[in-house]
């Protein structure tokens, strides 16, 4: 295989670092012989999780072809470069769904156990990690390991969440669920402070399978955290009606724009920002009634505008994601807010989701708690020097960092975070001793260094 050294970055475009690429045609050319190696899906993860600076990356995107499918039982087995867009164009029109799917379709089955990504039913379901019944992974010496919960458990807890550094994703086999119709019965319930947003988001846990809150980062005062809680659930084909009971399973077209070229920095600035959640905030607080939404429009919103990580420009930006136990989470949460508003740095997007049982991954990001995210666009030491501050109320109360994520967090914050990270490194080190499965992520953070 030919290599090219090419400057990459992660979805929020920073950092840009300079890497050595591999694009394999084939299963069996996934693995080769390098001091430092790391698989790269999409480069949907935000900051330099699927960077390795000065080391080899090997591209996954075309190993990605189905190898099974039980239309039966909704058990498929493809190639880990296989995006979840291209399973749903097959598994969706025959009945089957994923049990779990983050925010994006444009990711590969390999970084969803990489990262053991979770979406809005996390509360129900758990992770992906939860659906996942055996996977291939390839080691550092070439070896093509079969790991379920049943076969090879240690390597297999280890890899779900593991951010690429147990060895190379090869294949995955998934457990889908039935479903009726391509259709989600939602509906929006408007809060007018962040209080009011946890009670909304804690009576979704018994009254929707999927949940998640819209928040209004740049709210303020008596509003602070306003925001609003959308619920759905799967639609069944009683509930349609029309066309739509004709062919349940099939999905409308959607016309996707896209973001040609970098917006100047100048564009999401404070006022926009505020215009447009106002706006938001009317429209969709508003909208009480049960209605039906095709699937890719409630879990894939962003999908629609393509390149849309160009809207923050050259210099790009950073999401933040955190999770904090429920005893401390709405007041962490009112912190950040805070500390946020106090800055006065813009943010765009804000998403508050509640989060069920820790998963079984060692470096799994979920814990039973919430989930606060949000989108700041890149403005130097500023931007990171408020970052600090928020992983200093984080850690206070007992929370996380989501490594899929993360582009700056420091080496013992993320082990005062992650308490099973001991556990990984001994099973990671027996996988790999060389320490070839690098990452500018796990150098970061040193996670090849001994306690």
């Amino acid at each position: 295989m030919n290599t090219l050294d090419k400057d990459i970055a992660g979805w929020g475009r920073y950092p840009v670092q300079r890497c050595e690429l591999v694009r394999p045609e084939r299963h069996s050319e996934l693995w080769s012989e390098a001091t430092s190696l790391l698989a790269r899906g999409q480069g949907r993860s935000y900051g330099d999780a699927a960077l390795n600076e000065g080391g080899r990356v090997v591209l996954t995107e075309r190993i990605n072809r189905f190898l099974a499918f039980d239309r039966d039982q909704g058990i498929v087995r493809a190639e880990a470069g296989l995006t979840l867009a291209e399973l749903l164009a097959v598994t969706v029109p025959r009945g089957w769904f994923p049990l779990v799917t983050p925010g994006t379709k444009h990711v590969s089955l390999g970084g969803c156990v990489a990262a053991d990504v979770h979406g809005k039913n996390h509360h129900h379901d758990g992770a992906f990690g939860r659906g996942v019944r055996e996977l291939e992974l390839i080691t550092a010496d070439g070896r093509r390991l079969r790991c379920s919960p049943q076969e090879n458990a240690a390597a297999f807890h280890a890899t779900l969440g593991g951010m690429g550094l147990t060895g190379i994703i090869g294949e995955v086999e998934l457990q889908l669920q039935p479903i009726d119709s391509a259709w989600i019965r939602a509906r929006h319930q408007g809060a007018a402070n962040l209080e009011q947003l946890f009670e909304l988001l804690q009576d979704s846990d018994e009254q929707a399978r999927y949940s998640v809150a819209w928040v209004d980062l740049m709210s303020r005062g008596a509003a602070l955290g306003r925001g609003v809680v959308m619920n759905g659930d799967h639609a069944g084909r009683d509930e349609l009606s029309g066309g739509r009971r004709l062919t349940p399973l099939r999905l409308p077209p959607h016309k996707v724009r896209n973001i040609p070229i970098d917006m100047p920095g100048w564009l999401l600035n404070g006022l926009s920002i505020r215009a447009f959640n106002s706006r938001y905030f009317r429209s969709e607080g508003g909208r009480t009634a049960p209605f039906l939404v095709d699937y890719d429009t409630f879990f894939y919103p962003l999908d629609t505008l393509h390149n849309w990580n160009r809207l923050y420009g050259k210099r790009g930006f950073v999401q933040y994601q955190c999770v904090v136990p429920t005893a401390g989470a709405l007041a962490a949460m009112q912190q950040i807010m805070q500390r946020l508003a106090a800055s006065g740095h813009p943010a765009f997007l804000g998403v508050l989701k509640r989060m069920g049982a820790q998963g079984e991954g060692h470096l799994s990001f979920p814990m039973e708690g919430y989930t606060l995210a949000m989108d700041l666009p890149m403005k130097g030491a500023a931007t990171l020097a408020l970052l600090d501050a928020f992983d200093a109320v984080v850690l206070q109360h007992g929370g996380r960092v989501y490594l899929a994520k993360d582009a700056r967090l420091a080496p013992e914050s993320f082990r005062a975070m992650y308490p099973q990270f001991d556990a990984w490194q001994q099973v990671r080190h027996e996988l790999d001793p060389q320490g070839v499965f690098s990452s500018s992520l796990s150098r970061r953070l040193r996670m090849g260094e001994a306690q």
